[in-house]
């Protein structure tokens, strides 16, 4: 089975809520459960907060859903936050890196909430480890290797993705580079396919200033990956702006609605669903909501 096959059938594991007799909902492991997690904008692009599931609207296939789960990112019940950061650690990082490692720790002492973290470094080759996230390994896992190699991006992704599959609850990956991909076996398109068969939400730091004038197809490249999710993709003009796009990042994670419901389409059918989730409390008609388009769904080869 190819990893995008592996993806998209492991994107199907889904899950369930339960009330609590103190009438608290919790996030469970189950099979008919579909997630989606949301961030709500102003018009200035400003995060909106405390806001309730009675104000959002949820519409599969044109099919108005119940919310059976709702928290925001910091509440109690919100479901368990899976944090994946991403390193391009190519030839080309070698004049940067100080830097840049300097952002990602920063970055990665100041996340709240994290039930863990995978790091996830690449150049020719990919690498990934999970560590707790107070575990000082974490830290010399970003320092301890040099740059060098070619940019095995699209791999790198496509590891992430499968390894995240697994997890149950919030799926986060920021990732950073400098350059497009320039070593992966799997096709952009296949990644496409992942990423929305996938429940992970990408951000993006692409900081492409060294790529000339294959700057802006690259840029497209990362936009596209970060729009499949629900995520955003950020192009600093400068190095010293990466804490900026970090904070950006930060400030939208504890900002974020996860949501779940069961849908009313029972088929497992493996098929594409559009979903659209709008805010439709009319003091908040301007708000724009960011998520993922849609989802798979399940497949049962019996059920044809």
């Amino acid at each position: 089975m190819s990893i995008l096959e592996k993806g998209i059938a492991a994107a199907v594991a889904v899950t369930v809520t339960a009330a609590l007799p103190s009438g608290q909902q919790v996030f469970r492991a189950g099979v008919d459960l579909v997630h989606f997690a949301v961030v709500v904008t102003d018009k200035a692009g400003q995060p909106i907060d405390a806001l309730k599931a009675e104000d959002f609207e949820i519409i599969e296939e044109g099919k108005t859903q119940t919310v059976k789960f709702f928290a925001g990112g910091q509440a109690e019940d919100a479901p368990p936050l899976h944090l994946g950061f991403m390193i391009d650690l190519s030839g080309s990082m070698a004049e940067d890196i100080r830097d840049v490692r300097s952002a990602a720790i920063k970055f990665l002492d100041a996340i709240k909430k994290v039930e863990d973290i995978t790091i996830v470094d690449f150049d020719t080759e990919v690498r990934t480890a999970r560590f707790a996230a107070d575990d000082p390994r974490l830290i010399e896992r970003i320092r301890s290797r040099k740059p060098d190699g070619y940019t095995a991006l699209y791999d790198a992704l496509g590891t992430y993705l499968n390894g995240a599959s697994g997890q149950t609850g919030e799926k986060i990956l920021v990732m950073y580079t400098d350059g497009g991909d320039t070593r992966s076996a799997i096709k952009q398109g296949e990644l496409i396919d992942l990423l929305k068969a996938s429940d992970v939400t990408v951000y993006a730091i692409g900081y492409l200033e060294h790529q000339g004038s294959a700057r802006s197809e690259q840029q497209q490249v990362l936009q596209r990956f970060a729009n499949a999710t629900g995520g955003q993709a950020f192009f600093p003009a400068k190095l010293k702006d990466v804490d900026k796009m970090y904070e950006k990042i930060l400030r939208e994670i504890s900002s974020r609605y996860s949501f779940g419901y069961v849908s009313t389409d029972t088929r497992m059918d493996g098929k594409w669903r559009d979903v659209k989730i709008r805010v439709i409390r009319p003091d908040l008609k301007d708000a724009k909501v960011r998520t993922r388009g849609g989802y798979f769904a399940a497949y049962n080869p019996a059920s044809r």
